[in-house]
């Protein structure tokens, strides 16, 4: 039998990191590309090219000398972080993503590849759809008439139509994943790029007993959460399904972030005040419908938000507690380089 190869790009990010692991023991030889190696841990990748694929040429290079199996490009890096970053850094992002989108692309159709993954976002919904906190579930037809998130949510909705575009006019079959709010351990939690999951559950481990625990906003404003073994498990299934079209990743159940902050103080084991504070605040709410995600893979993700949090947790409160050295807020990558281009 033919080997069966892959190439994860955003191998030092977090989801990307966790994918690479996920094809090892589905049997894959694996190259990871990425600006930087895996923050917290060591690759499983048989090899791991460090290159910056905003240049086209570095791009061709991650896709050189592969050998003649059919290759499975899963294209997850991208400039991108939580919602305060995203909102700070609209030109940088728009840049990065456009560029490496772009020639990756591009690079993939050049190295005849079989077939490529694109992870896309729920940032591609419009504004108008998002405004209310008891918000209606976000179909994959919902993105137009488009108003997705400014700069990040543009350039990921244009690198949809990029992928549409690349099958009809040349044929290379792509898959497009639409991610809805991951999250999961070997993640950013501190620095600027965590999520929120992440971000509470390293304010609940930094806060004593009974003390206080920052959120911006008035804490009604809703999201719905998927763990990451579950956003992997619906990646490798979009990519060995007939599915052209994007797709949702995500889960169904709406919580608001004052009921984030209450499950990850109960996985702690802590009573705490919530102290609500000016910050940015993304869409009022925002949540994934996955009529079509069952119809066409038959499955969708279904680890309890209770369940995934307390990994999360221990994970990010055993980091602190070691005295881990981005505890104190740098996470990402090494203090040399540029703002990290994973995802």
């Amino acid at each position: 039998m033919t080997e069966r190869r892959a190439i994860v790009t955003g191998a030092g990010g977090f989801i990307g990191h966790h994918l690479v692991r996920r094809l090892k023991a589905d049997g894959f030889w694996v190259r990871g590309v990425d600006l930087k190696y895996p923050e917290f841990e060591a690759s499983a990748a048989d090899e791991f090219f460090l290159l910056d694929l905003r240049r086209s040429a570095q791009c061709a290079e991650a896709l050189a000398r592969i050998g003649e199996a059919d290759i499975a490009v899963y294209h997850l890096a991208a400039n991108t972080g939580g919602i305060a970053f995203i909102e700070r850094h609209k030109a940088l992002i728009t840049h990065d993503n456009v560029l490496i989108d772009t020639h990756l692309l591009e690079a993939a159709r050049k190295a005849g590849v079989a077939r490529f993954l694109f992870a896309s976002s729920a940032c591609v919904y419009p504004a108008y759809l998002q405004q209310d906190a008891n918000v209606a579930p976000l179909r994959e037809g919902d993105a137009y008439p488009a108003d997705p998130e400014d700069g990040y949510g543009w350039e990921k909705l244009f690198a949809e139509r990029e992928c549409r575009h690349y099958w009809e006019d040349y044929g290379l079959e792509t898959r497009v994943a639409r991610f809805h709010n991951v999250y999961g351990p070997l993640g950013a939690y501190a620095g600027g790029r965590e999520k929120s999951p992440a971000a509470m559950c390293r304010k609940v481990a930094q806060a004593a007993d009974g003390g206080e625990v920052e959120i911006w906003g008035d804490g009604a404003q809703t999201r719905s959460y998927c763990y990451v073994d579950d956003c992997v498990e619906g990646i490798r299934r979009l990519m060995d399904s007939e599915h052209r079209t994007p797709l949702n990743i995500g889960q169904e159940r709406l919580v608001s972030i004052d009921e984030l902050v209450d499950i990850v103080a109960h996985v702690a084991g802590k009573r705490v005040v919530k102290r609500h504070i000016p910050g940015a605040l993304g869409v009022r709410g925002r949540t994934s419908d996955n009529s079509r995600l069952r119809a066409v893979l038959g499955w969708e993700p279904l680890t309890p938000l209770e369940e995934g949090l307390r990994h999360t947790y221990r994970w990010v409160a055993d980091r602190i507690a070691t005295g881990s050295r981005d505890a104190a807020g740098i996470s990402g990558g090494h203090r040399d380089q540029p703002l990290a281009v994973t995802r």
